[in-house]
């Protein structure tokens, strides 16, 4: 994940928005993709301004410490990502035993 942030830093590639889903639509790899994109903004807007703001902010996004914390809070989103979409389906489920009488 972090050679994806750093890959799309180096090249500033613009991001397109999201398409307007529902959140219960929404794929796991998606929503993590969001702080990717801001990441990405806050990367271009700084280099338009000074590059080397820019180099510090990618040289930081690459840094052991980042990297570590990032891939715990990726961890961390998709069990709860995972648990979310579970707590869909009971309520789906519940909806259409109870309330619809399937």
């Amino acid at each position: 994940m972090s050679t994806y942030l750093s890959l799309s830093l180096r090249k500033r590639e613009s991001r397109t928005e999201v398409q307007s889903k529902s959140i219960f639509e929404k794929d796991r790899r998606e929503l993590l993709a969001i702080p990717e994109a801001i990441a990405s903004y806050f990367y271009e807007a700084f280099n338009k301004v000074s590059p080397k703001i820019s180099q510090f902010l990618l040289d930081t996004v690459q840094s052991p410490t980042v990297i570590a914390a990032r891939q715990r809070f990726a961890k961390e989103a998709a069990k709860v990502s995972i648990m979310f979409e579970q707590l869909i389906e009971k309520i789906k489920n519940l909806w259409y035993t109870r309330v619809l009488g399937y």
